[in-house]
């Protein structure tokens, strides 16, 4: 497996950490299908570092087949997606589809009996989120989502481990910042197709979301506010280039989150991600990819309570627990590393955040 991890792109941002098998060789296995975005490398490394078999790939575009391939070497790769489902040996079946795709794909992969882990965000449309809760329930299978800003980083990880701690007492207010790069000339065009990615909210704010119920241990959520817009991007009409959106939880607290595709390209990462954790005895400062102006790459958080104030760095300490979760709770049929109702809220509520906007961008054009 290769190294290098490029910080710089997000598209192609690829954590990487050391091997923790939770299994051995054979016992689990899976399976990798479209490829249409970076992450499905995250989501490989993932399964791969927690012992993970990767068994074949499916993929029609011969270029990314061999990006895979100088990745991971030589394997087999199926010659029609069925020939994955139709496999016994493959338990799980990974993907990074276009957006408004990965829907279908899991419904297939689920009546198939397998277990899906699919790229964020895991919906364009509330229909597909029903028509996947209905088939989770009547299949049994699961249907994993790839919410990276939170599950493969080590600083927004250990903030959730110290939160369950007491450390900074009841979560009462979260703030998530989340700029990006556009990297527009690289770009697919599905990405500026809205029916295709979604929107800004659903897309982009869909981890952001999930991150705020995590730390908060909300089971229920209203969105309150949203915005969402075109800046300045207006030879690419259909993107959203900003958005912003307000949610109150069933314990109280409340979410503000900002997400944009204008991280400048004097940056040293593809985006200064931060998290704002208001607790009843603490704080915390999250500093997901760097500490601006003196360290990049860099994963610390800026812990303050009653008696003290310190930086703890999180750089190469994780590991990324959730991979290794995930793969006993598909052989157990457990729901320790995250559930089946969290990861589908947190669609939710980024879809309803986006229907908010858009219905207000509506209003204000009509008045």
């Amino acid at each position: 497996m290769s190294k290098t991890v490029n910080v710089s792109d997000g598209a192609s941002y690829t954590p990487q950490s050391i091997s923790k098998p939770v299994v051995k060789p054979g016992e689990f296995c899976f399976a990798v299908a479209y490829m249409d975005h970076g992450h499905i490398f995250g989501q490989t490394n993932g399964l791969l570092e927690a012992g993970g078999t990767l068994l074949a790939a499916y993929e029609p575009s011969a270029e990314k087949r061999a990006d895979f391939v100088a990745r991971y070497g030589e394997m087999e790769f199926a010659d029609e997606f069925s020939q994955l489902l139709d496999d016994p040996r493959i338990q799980l079946i990974a993907s990074a589809a276009i957006p408004n795709r990965r829907s279908d794909i899991g419904l297939q992969v689920m009546a198939a009996g397998k277990d899906y882990f699919t790229d964020k965000s895991p919906f364009t449309t509330p229909a597909q989120l029903e028509a996947v809760r209905e088939a989770c329930q009547t299949s049994g299978q699961k249907y994993w989502v790839y919410y990276a800003e939170r599950l493969h980083n080590e600083a927004a990880w250990h903030a959730g481990e110290l939160i369950k701690d007491g450390a900074i007492g009841k979560v009462l207010h979260v703030t998530n910042l989340a700029p990006h790069r556009l990297s527009k000339a690289s770009r697919p065009d599905w990405f500026f197709d809205k029916q295709q990615y979604g929107g800004i909210i659903t897309d982009i704010g869909s981890h952001q979301v999930e991150q705020f119920l995590a730390y908060s241990g909300c089971t229920s959520a209203k969105v309150t506010h949203a915005r969402v817009a075109n800046l300045n991007n207006p030879d690419r009409p259909d993107l959203e280039d900003f958005g912003e959106f307000t949610i109150v939880g069933d314990s109280g607290a409340a979410f503000y989150s900002r997400v944009d595709w204008f991280t400048p390209e004097g940056s040293p990462v593809w985006g200064d991600g931060r998290s704002f954790i208001i607790g009843s005895k603490g704080t915390l400062e999250v500093r997901k990819y760097c500490d601006a102006g003196r360290n990049a790459p860099a994963s610390l958080i800026v812990k303050t309570d009653n008696n003290s104030s310190e930086i703890i760095d999180c750089s190469n300490k994780i590991a990324y627990p959730f991979f290794g979760q995930l793969i006993l709770d598909c052989l157990n049929r457990t729901e320790q590393a995250m559930s089946q109702t969290h990861i589908f809220l947190a669609a939710e509520l980024s879809m309803q955040a986006q229907a908010l906007a858009e219905q207000l961008a509506r209003e204000e054009n009509n008045t």
